[in-house]
């Protein structure tokens, strides 16, 4: 064989070689690698795991995990895991796979309707990678508390119920923080500057808006009712507040699970500063999570001079007003018909 030949075979042969590995690579980077029909799945990698962890939570979802495996040591991730939520999409080819696990997406975080700051920290807790009590002691952390000004009994007023992005592996204090900064944004110069103006704090007119909205669900009588609390602060009178009643039942009972619809006179004798009917004022904190509708109804009420509500028989969700006890006794009254002749056999 001539050095021409044998250059020229050697030369075939490499460019079959470098062909197979082309191919090869081709197969490992290029070709679809999953198994699963959706369109996305979610991958959450918590912020210990190893690769090996990593291979146990996507093994469900890739047709050839040595494949991702020998990727992912080349390029480095195997030794770089990142946390949080992950996406996978179908059809994804290996590389995709290795670098979608490097970009974590937000998780969008949802909380309304909360009646205790313990209540929202399980919430989010359900929502995030950190834990339910890391979430109250961050809250409830005493220096964060005296930096803003809160005490544990008012700092559930910090919350705004709305839906925010986070990464899931977000600390429970990032999270907190960012939540601080949603509040002192909300609580702009002209929302301050109203609360002023009724001789209110922010977190008193969130602790009134609490009330309020456990008063009633009508979006529009909620200006009205925040105005009959109002006045009766001014004129130095008990709220009066059926839904604080509760509240302190359910929390000298320690049982929030229970359900109140009346409330009897083993209510009114509970002895805890959120009944309304025992203490002047406001109560300590909220006793629910007020919206923003709620809040602003505060901020915004309809001026009367009403003193007195009670559920109405011809408009049921709302209320009927009244500015004088013999207006309200009759108002009362009628209400109380009506519940008998609802309950009688």
């Amino acid at each position: 064989m001539t050095f021409k030949k044998f250059i020229l075979y050697f030369s075939a042969l490499i460019v079959v070689v470098l062909a197979y590995f082309g191919f090869k690579m081709y197969q490992v980077l290029f070709t679809p690698n999953t198994r699963f029909s959706e369109n996305k799945v979610a991958i959450y990698v918590p912020t210990t795991a190893t690769f090996e962890e990593v291979q146990t939570l996507l093994e469900p979802y890739l047709a050839d995990m040595s494949k991702f495996v020998t990727l992912a040591e080349q390029r480095g991730y195997a030794t770089a895991i990142k946390a949080g939520k992950f996406e996978l999409t179908k059809g994804m080819n290996t590389h995709a796979i290795v670098s979608a696990m490097r970009l974590p997406v937000p998780v969008r975080v949802t909380f309304n309707n909360q009646e205790r700051l313990e209540d929202f920290a399980g919430r989010i807790g359900s929502q995030l990678e950190t834990d339910s009590l890391a979430v109250l002691q961050a809250f409830k952390n005493p220096a964060f508390l005296a930096e803003n000004g809160f005490t544990e009994e008012n700092v559930f007023t910090i919350l705004l119920p709305n839906t925010f992005e986070f990464y899931w592996n977000t600390s429970a204090e990032k999270f907190r923080n960012q939540m601080a900064k949603e509040y002192y944004r909300f609580w702009n110069e002209e929302r301050k500057a109203k609360a002023t103006a009724l001789g209110l704090t922010p977190v008193e007119v969130s602790i009134l808006a609490s009330i309020v909205q456990k008063e009633t669900a009508k979006v529009d009588e909620r200006p009205r009712v925040a105005q009959v609390y109002l006045n009766r602060l001014k004129m130095g009178m008990p709220l009066q507040a059926d839904p604080t009643v509760i509240f302190a039942y359910k929390m000298v009972n320690q049982d929030f699970s229970q359900v109140i619809k009346r409330v009897y006179h083993k209510h009114l004798e509970i002895d805890s500063p959120y009944n309304t009917y025992k203490y002047g004022g406001l109560p300590p904190g909220p006793i629910f999570m007020p919206d923003v509708n709620a809040i602003d109804a505060v901020l915004n009420p309809e001026q009367h001079d009403f003193i007195y509500f009670c559920a109405s028989v011809t408009r049921f969700g709302y209320h009927e007003f009244a500015s004088t006890l013999a207006q309200h006794n009759v108002n009362a009254r009628n209400y109380a018909n009506w519940l008998n002749s609802q309950t009688a056999p």
